[in-house]
Formats: structure tokens, sequence, C-alpha cells
């Protein structure tokens, strides 16, 4: 008797122990994504995509904790958060990678990309490919590149049809030395902000206006605080899924190729997003009672931007500019 009472506790003490063995297997490690814009965004379309694939690659195991419109902090905030491992992963834009890994602030370069099919194909291929593996001696792991589409200029003061109309305008960029570097050579008042403090700053006349890509216009419905928007495309915005190196580190290859090729569907989910907001995001703009400069004249913005173009051969190598500009 005394074994049958043996035999049975030890059975229902394993059967407890698999069920709780099953059900955290179930619930999967959490892992914390931050972001900036909210989730009906592209940041929030490629963490979706990345979310969904890297619980389907890894069974479960992982499920992702999103916490977007800057619920960790700033851009800055997450890619020290990443650093230190108090953030498993993030999606975030050049503006503020580059601060951290010089080496992208090329990519940021005005007028660089011809257009959107150019600079897919220079993200996808050897360039990109390699400037993703500079980000682990910076302490990051870059996975992939989605995307924000190309950057336009918005204000309150007046319609910007020409590079003289930016003379002295406030204008909030992004903490990036050439963002900087190419509003102050054309002229205006370059603000660099975190962009958690940009609404208020526009709402309080601190800044007249900032630039940004239509994706990001319609995702923070920036007809609210502006009146002007001119499609300048004067800027490509890429944005980079990236893990934490501890994180990184705790995974096993099975996992590290579920993690990467999920991101990768991120990337795809970004760029999709993007072709569809760009094709209706300026009407709705105008709809919203934005008046929209639809077309400039990009030759003489990249004449007033010579002497920042030398800054740039000399900072990054014309040998690299000249490498961006052969892709086909």
């Amino acid at each position: 008797m005394r074994m049958i009472r043996r035999t049975f506790v030890a059975t229902a003490v394993a059967a407890t122990a698999a069920l709780t063995a099953g059900t955290a297997f179930a619930q999967g490690k959490e892992v914390k994504i931050g972001y900036a814009l909210a989730v009906n965004s592209h940041y929030g379309a490629a963490a979706n995509a990345w979310a969904e694939g890297v619980e389907k690659g890894t069974n479960g195991a992982y499920k992702f904790k999103q916490f977007p419109a800057s619920a960790l902090g700033g851009e800055r905030e997450l890619i020290e958060g990443l650093q230190l491992g108090t953030v498993e992963a993030a999606i975030v834009s050049t503006g503020a990678l580059s601060n951290f890994v010089p080496d992208v602030g090329v990519v940021d370069i005005p007028f660089l990309f011809r257009d959107t099919q150019h600079a897919r194909a220079v993200m996808d291929g050897a360039f990109g490919q390699e400037l993703l593996a500079k980000f682990q001696k910076r302490g990051l792991i870059a996975l992939a590149w989605g995307e924000q589409g190309f950057r336009h200029l918005s204000n309150n003061k007046h319609a910007v049809n020409g590079v003289p109309d930016l003379k002295g305008l406030k204008i909030r960029v992004t903490e990036n030395p050439v963002h900087i570097t190419a509003f102050r050579t054309l002229g205006a008042s370059p603000t660099p902000m975190s962009w958690p403090e940009v609404i208020g700053a526009l709402q309080q006349g601190t800044i007249d206006g900032q630039e940004n890509p239509i994706s990001v216009l319609v995702s923070a419905k920036l007809w609210q605080v502006q009146k002007h928007l001119t499609l300048t495309s004067h800027v490509y915005a890429p944005m980079a899924l990236i893990v934490s190196p501890s994180f990184w580190g705790s995974l096993n290859a099975a996992q590290k190729t579920a993690f990467t090729e999920a991101a990768k569907k991120g990337a795809l989910a970004s760029r999709a997003f993007v072709d569809n907001v760009e094709k209706k995001g300026v009407e709705e703009a105008k709809a919203n009672g934005m008046k929209v400069v639809e077309k400039v004249d990009q030759t003489a913005f990249r004449t007033a931007l010579e002497p920042a173009y030398k800054e740039y051969a000399k900072k990054f190598g014309q040998k690299t500019l000249d490498s961006i500009t052969a892709v086909k």
C-alpha cells in the first residue's frame, strides 16, 4: 500500500512538473522591443512581422513584448539599453545610430540615393550587409535594414519652394552630424532634438518645422502641428532591426537563425507599409489642411550643398560615396 502511495505521489509530482514546464514554454521567454512611433506605423509593421516570425521560428520559446511610442525612451536611450542589455530588441533610425556607429552616417547624405529602388539595392547588397557587420564592435547586433522612406520638410512659417525659403527656419533634425551640416549649409537653423520632444516643441513654437518621411508624418498626424509640407525627398531613411549582444549570446545557433530570418521579414513588412502609405499619405495631409509643394528643383539643392559634400567626402571617403552611387 505504501509503495502504491509513493508511486502515485511521484507520478503526480512528475505530471505537475511537466505541466508547469509546458506552461512556461507555452508562454515563451519575454523579449522587450522598443521603437519610436505607434503600433500603426512602419515601425509597428516591422515589429509585428518580426515578432510573429520569431514565435514561429522558435516554436513559441520567445515572444515579443512591444513598447511602442518611445515607451522605453528616445532612440538614444534605446540604443544605450541594447548596449547595456536592459532592452533585448529595438528598431532604430539611422538618425540616432550614427552617434554610435559613425559609418552609418554615410546613408544620411542628402540626395545620395537616386530613388527607392537604388536605396534598397544598396542596403540589400554588399555595402548594406558590411554596414550591419560593423555594429558588433559598437556593442550592437544588427540583423536587417528596414525602411522609413525619403525625408521631406514641413514647417509653420511659409511654403518652401526652394533653397532661399529655408533661410532662418528653425528645423528640428535628428541628433546626427550629417543632417545638422546639411541644413546649416542650406541656410536653416538646425535644432537637434529627440523625437519624443518634437510635437511639444512644434506646438510651443520652439521650432518652426521638422523633416521626416511621409510614413512618420501620417503616423504622428503632423498636420495637427504643421501647416506646410514640401516634398523634397532630400534623404533616404533606413532603420535597423537590432538585438542586444547579451541577449544574442544567450541564443543557440538555431534560435539566432530564427531571429535573423524573422528580422528580414520585419524589414520587408516596413517597406510594404511605406510603399502603401506614400501612395495615399500626401493626399491625407492635404485633406487635413496641409499646403503641399510637390516639386522642388533638386539640382538647386545639390548645388547649395556643395560645401557639405566636400565635408562628407573627407569624413566617409570619396570612394565610398562613389561605390554607393555606382550601384544599379
